[in-house]
């Protein structure tokens, strides 16, 4: 015997008043269809075969002796069902909601912000360069160069047309590697100009977006990541690097530590979240710090080594936590772990490749090496962290006396803005940040700041001494005032706790009023520390013409000498080159290569017998001398010389006179 009621016939119709499965007691006298036991004498549904005894449940004929269900006369009065929307509807919908999405909002923002604040950069893009025309010509010919040059011979990279006939020429100084693809787009000194200038109001677009997308990744809201990007990004002392643009372009990272918190699931207020795991947003925090490290190592080197100390702690906690003492957690994912394995080999990858250049000038050129006497003449003193450059709009004249003081005053005038001292101050005893938090947030921005003093913290024999000394890669940067970025992020995600709070304090005053909403005072109060860092950040950087290019360099082959030569003169001359990227003699660069020297001494005399046989042996074609910078040369009393019986030919082409060899 068994307990089992028989199911229904084909002829019974089903019982309306039936109770559903989920109606159903969990204990009954019946099992559920789950727990039916197979009955292997019949077949299942699938095996039945096609004709059966009775009428299926869709052939069952409706019962006679039951009246037909009444139908509702109000029906024709009911509102018609809602159409699905089409294909183009629904496209319009998923654009409408993209474009109002926070992220496409803040990069709206911060694009037009940027804009405004590094104006008049784009007043006219195609002849005008921030700061000056010596460093930011360099770089506008690293990109061009770059791009020209992974199209037409990549192995010919670090080979480059400048600092003739040197190898490794390309190496000399950060390359901007980076922003290779910009650089493939056109050619000539007028499109080097504006590609540089665009970049460079990017570049600060960029640091705002992603110190905004690491505090809104740690946990602050809208308005206090909006907060410390700006003061990340406008930081006054950020206005005396307007013409480093490597140092400029440092946007890529706070967003690359964004990009693996958020694929880590880890934020600094709410703690490790697995659910929020993402591989996607892991591998793109790798590859944007690759990307990061090769605009170069003048600030990446120091990214390089913090991103090592990061994964090395989390390394440590993940075993930890899974040591028998421990409570059993998974921090990692077994194919997140893998990720972290093939993202960070990547880095690696590109770091190794691009410093191998780096290795080879070193060996090549002794004189290209730091020394601790430079690294004491670059070092700022505690004073300049609270003194601005005159570049800011602000503080530049107040602080004039102060930066008299300081030996060069370009790298040491670090001061971050006084609002976001203040308000990192109250960050301190009011914020959404713990107190734990709090105190590792500053004394991370002590040891940056540290080690940002170089030499002038007692002698820097135990903090960046050290490093100079015994880490790889450290004596090759003679600025240590550039370490302030990490003081600045710091500082910043302090700031950003406490106008978190503050909001968070003004929703609750709302919350007591009738329509539950912060009235215009208070919304206009949440966001005056924001614009308070943004007039803070304001600039009265120059924005000289560039020099116009000599006709000779559109047309001529090279080898190519352009006196007089110099450092700032030399840079001048990379850019001219960017029409046909002919061979140059000329350079400029962190350092003289011992070849330019000579080349700059023995044609002092030039032209002579003695200088045109060494240019002949050095391959040089054609040497060009700038009329409008004579002026106080040797050249200033030659320049109209005859050249008969020199055996050279000479040529007056526009503002310049040409000798060929």
């Amino acid at each position: 015997m068994t307990d089992e009621k028989p199911t229904a016939g084909p002829d019974q119709p089903a019982d309306p008043d039936t109770p559903t499965k989920a109606d159903r007691p969990a204990q009954t006298d019946n099992p559920t269809k789950a727990e039916e036991p197979a009955q292997t004498d019949n077949p299942t549904k699938a095996e039945e075969p096609a004709q059966t005894d009775g009428p299926t449940k869709a052939e069952k004929p409706a019962e006679p002796d039951k009246p037909a269900e009444p139908i509702d006369p109000f029906v024709s009065f009911a509102p018609e069902p809602e159409r699905q929307p089409g294909r183009l509807r629904r496209a319009g919908r998923a654009v409408a909601r993209l474009l109002v999405h926070e992220w496409t909002l803040a990069t709206v923002a911060t694009l037009a912000v940027a804009v405004v604040m590094t104006w008049p950069t784009l007043r006219y893009p195609l002849y005008t360069i921030p700061q000056d025309t010596f460093d930011p010509t360099l770089q506008a010919w690293q990109m061009a160069w770059s791009g020209h040059i992974l199209l037409t011979d990549p192995t010919q990279l670090w080979r480059s047309n400048t600092f003739y006939p040197e190898p490794w020429s390309f190496a000399f100084s950060d390359t901007l590697l980076g922003y290779a693809p910009a650089g493939m787009i056109g050619d000539g000194p007028v499109a080097a100009v504006l590609r540089y200038n665009i970049v460079f109001v990017l570049a600060h677009a960029l640091a705002m977006l992603g110190a905004y997308a690491l505090i809104r990744q740690l946990g602050a809201g809208r308005t206090a990541a909006a907060v410390g990007g700006a003061a990340y990004a406008y930081a006054p002392w950020l206005l005396a690097q307007a013409g480093h643009l490597h140092i400029v372009s440092n946007g890529g990272i706070p967003l690359a530590l964004a990009m693996l918190a958020r694929g880590h699931g880890w934020s600094l207020r709410y703690g490790y979240r697995p659910q929020r795991r993402s591989i996607g947003w892991a591998l793109a925090g790798w590859l944007t710090a690759a990307w990061q490290i090769s605009l170069g190592f003048g600030i990446g080197l120091p990214f390089i080594y913090i991103l090592a100390v990061v994964c090395l702690v989390s390394l440590i906690m993940y075993v930890v936590r899974r040591a028998w003492f421990w409570r059993p957690r998974r921090p990692f994912g077994a194919v997140l772990l893998l990720t972290d394995l093939a993202g960070g080999a990547l880095f690696a990858a590109v770091g190794v490749l691009l410093a191998i250049p780096y290795f080879r000038v070193a060996e090549l050129h002794p004189n290209a090496a730091r020394t601790l006497d430079d690294l004491a003449a670059y070092s700022p003193p505690l004073v300049g962290f609270f003194t601005a450059p005159q570049e800011s709009l602000l503080w530049g004249d107040r602080h004039a006396d102060a930066r008299a003081t300081l030996p060069w005053h370009p790298e040491m005038t670090l001061l971050p803005g006084f609002v976001l001292y203040a308000l990192a101050l109250a960050g301190l005893v009011f914020s959404i940040w713990t107190l734990r938090q709090r105190l590792l947030l500053l004394a991370g921005v002590l040891l940056s700041g540290i080690l940002a003093m170089g030499t002038e913290f007692f002698g820097g024999t135990y903090t960046y001494g050290l490093l100079f000394e015994y880490l790889p890669g450290w004596d090759g940067i003679r600025t240590p005032g550039r370490m302030m970025l990490w003081t600045t992020l710091l500082l910043a995600i302090l700031a950003a706790g406490a106008v978190g709070a503050f909001v968070r304090r003004v929703d609750d005053i709302a919350r007591q009023r009738v329509t539950g909403r912060p009235g215009g005072w208070l919304r206009l109060a949440t966001l005056l520390p924001l614009l308070l860092v943004l007039v803070e950040g304001l600039n009265t950087t120059p924005h000289p013409a560039v020099p116009e290019q000599p006709q000779i360099m559109r047309v001529d082959e090279g080898p190519i000498l352009v006196l007089p030569s110099g450092q700032n003169l030399d840079q001048h001359v990379m850019l001219w080159s960017t029409t046909r990227f002919q061979p140059v003699v000329n350079g400029g660069s962190g350092f003289t290569p011992d070849r330019l020297a000579e080349v700059r001494e023995v044609t002092r005399t030039f032209p002579d017998q003695a200088s045109i046989s060494y240019l002949r042996e050095l391959g040089v074609r054609t040497v060009v001398l700038r009329r409008d910078r004579v002026a106080g040369t040797p050249w200033q009393t030659t320049i109209d010389l005859p050249v008969d019986g020199l055996g050279i030919e000479r040529a007056d082409i526009g503002d310049t006179v040409v000798f060929r060899l």
